[in-house]
């Protein structure tokens, strides 16, 4: 299964740049830029990797991004996780940036971006990797401040195709940002929202209709809730699963309590990503496998999994049937059959 995996075409759409932060690029740029580490080594770096919740990742993910300053930087940083990317055969990426993050500490709106959207660019000049950009909210912060930034963000809405919101969720409901996401509609962005991954699944309902988000990022709260389960269900409302992530910050004890096989066995349009990978153990091949080997899904299921991943994206009609094709394709292409004791992509063991 996992060769399979490796070759499926898919689409990672929850995804934070700033979380694609190696410990070998964090300690390069922090040379570039004279920046002190509280890490000896990039062992060091690693060990600090021992989450109890969100905001225990939360104070590293930040502390960290205090290296990124430059355009340069922000490029390297974006051009690393494309190509990983591209060497799993991702084929479409939506991915998230902070923009609070770095100019609450001074760094220009502009260095953020123009950094970013030049490996994007990129990317799909290069890489066969079509690409979008989601501008995120820090919802730990207020209303005005996120009401700041996206007027920072008007001259670049040609580089921008949504809104997002992140951060500390407990306490933090999307009913807080109203204002900002209508503003946002209004300019021409779509919206999408964190919602249910440490909160409860009334701020998915809040996403919904206040927020009007076109899909969920995280979400795996809602089967506490069986009337919201039947909408997201009859409205076919995408969410971007992040198993490993979930498991790290210990929103479920461990792989083997996640609830994405239910969620596709309810019809739920789940989907499989890897949220901040440098932390979190894999990125998006790595997740799929997880789920795998945790929970038995089938390569039916798997396969589910990766057309939903272009369903939920912002491509066009067009753009979306021609992905999926290829992963139609992809999965009615013969395997090669496995030598004696090795397992199938359908789990079996080939005997003598």
């Amino acid at each position: 299964m996992r060769d399979f995996i490796q070759g499926l075409p898919k689409a990672e759409l929850h995804l934070h740049i700033e979380g694609t932060l190696e410990p070998e690029l964090l300690f390069k740029l922090a040379e570039r830029n004279k920046v002190t580490l509280p890490y000896k080594s990039v062992e060091d770096a690693h060990k600090a990797y021992n989450f109890k919740d969100l905001q225990s990742f939360l104070n590293v993910y930040y502390a960290r991004s205090q290296v990124l300053l430059t355009e340069q930087d922000f490029y390297d940083l974006t051009w690393a996780y494309l190509q990983r990317a591209h060497k799993q055969n991702v084929r479409h990426t939506e991915i998230f940036f902070d923009p609070q993050t770095h100019t609450e500490r001074g760094v220009p709106f502009e260095t953020v971006i123009t950094g970013i959207s030049s490996a994007l660019k990129e990317a799909e000049r290069t890489l066969n990797l079509s690409t979008g950009l989601i501008l995120c909210f820090l919802r730990d912060l207020s209303a005005e401040s996120a009401m700041k930034t996206l007027e920072q963000a008007v001259p670049y809405l040609d580089l921008i195709q949504s809104v997002g919101l992140d951060s500390a969720e407990v306490g933090n409901p999307p009913s807080k940002f109203v204002s900002v996401f209508d503003k946002a509609r209004a300019v021409g962005l779509l919206t999408v929202a964190h919602a249910g991954e440490e909160g409860p699944p009334q701020y998915i309902w809040e996403a919904l209709d206040l927020l009007k988000v076109s899909r969920i990022d995280h979400g795996v709260r809602c089967l506490e809730d069986e009337v919201l389960v039947e909408r997201l269900k009859r409205d076919q409302v995408p969410l971007t699963v992040c198993p490993l992530s979930n498991i790290k910050l210990c929103v479920f004890e461990s792989m083997k309590q996640h609830p994405i096989k239910k969620m596709l066995e309810k019809g739920l349009c789940a989907t499989v990503n890897s949220d901040d990978p440098a932390y979190f153990g894999g990125y998006v091949n790595e997740n799929y496998e997880g789920v795998v080997q945790a929970l038995g899904l089938t390569q039916d299921q798997v396969v589910q999994l990766a057309k939903n991943s272009f369903v939920a994206s912002f491509l066009s009609k067009d753009q979306k049937a021609k992905y999926i094709k290829e992963v139609e394709e992809y999965a009615k292409a013969p395997s090669p059959l496995p030598s004696v004791g090795e397992v199938d992509p359908q789990g079996r063991v080939r005997g003598r």
